[in-house]
């Protein structure tokens, strides 16, 4: 035996079993789902009136695209869920940042926020409408009103999750109030703020679609009504395969907001390893 094997043997004997590969499976899952999906409608189990197959859908979408009517529906949804977005962001983490440090701020605006978050989407659509008609205004309002609640329920439970010995120990060094919620408060509720974060981005999809049942005359949602009314179910496949590619897209951009942001965080830092 060689020396070379010899050193070999005791390695292969101690070396630990293979790494699952979680993010393989992860990807090959919904291609799978896919794949068999296109089978079963090839096969004739599947009703391709009522489900096509991803191969019709992708057709569907190439069309769409070539002669501009999706790039152009596309991005009217995208305008509206980035400016509601935008605004329901800054919103529900000014708000939660001023209820989670005051107590006074918490008296003012905790209650009526919680009875807010209470009322269902569809049962302020009406009032909604009175207010801004059916307008653009309307429809970011909705998506703002979606997008403002998580932020602000996940941005006030991460400040009260800090342990308080942690602030105790900062006034005890010497930071001041703005040292410490710079230093102490932001990062210590900041993974509460990202989960946060990645609920408004789903919620602020949901509000979209809602948002564009009131009278869009743009939109993916526009075009899954359109759609609707003519009986065209693969071009409403295609539009829920939309929304669910995008609603990737924004997870995957979280989790990466994530792993760059809480690099300090022992837990994340080992989930991302």
């Amino acid at each position: 035996m060689t020396a070379t094997a010899k050193t070999a043997a005791p390695r292969l004997a101690v070396g630990s079993r293979p790494a699952f590969p979680y993010r393989s499976v992860s990807w090959a899952t919904p291609v799978l789902i896919l794949l068999l999906w296109e089978i079963s409608a090839r096969v004739g189990l599947l009703d391709v009136q009522m489900l096509p197959a991803p191969s019709t859908v992708l057709g569907t979408a190439a069309e769409l695209t070539a002669d501009g009517e999706l790039p152009a529906n596309l991005l009217a949804s995208l305008y509206r869920a980035a400016t509601g977005f935008a605004v329901g962001a800054i919103t529900g983490l000014g708000l939660g940042l001023a209820v989670g440090l005051s107590r006074i701020a918490e008296a003012l605006l905790d209650r009526g926020i919680q009875m807010i978050r209470a009322i269902p989407f569809l049962a302020m659509l009406p009032l909604v409408i009175v207010w801004f008609g059916i307008e653009e205004s309307g429809k970011i309002f909705l998506i703002a009103l979606g997008t403002a609640v998580p932020l602000y329920l996940n941005a006030v439970l991460g400040i009260r999750q800090i342990d308080p010995k942690l602030l105790e120990l900062a006034r005890v060094v010497g930071l001041g109030r703005v040292e410490r919620i710079r230093w102490v408060v932001l990062p210590g509720a900041l993974p509460s703020i990202l989960s946060g974060l990645r609920l408004a981005l789903t919620h602020s999809w949901l509000a979209l679609v809602i948002a564009e049942t009131m009278g869009a005359d743009a939109g993916i949602g526009f075009m899954a009504t359109n759609a609707r009314e003519f009986l065209q179910t693969d071009v409403i496949v295609l539009v829920v395969v939309i929304y669910a590619v995008i609603g990737v897209a924004c997870d995957l951009v979280t989790r990466l907001l994530e792993r760059r942001l809480l690099r300090w965080n022992p837990s994340y830092a080992r989930i991302s390893a």
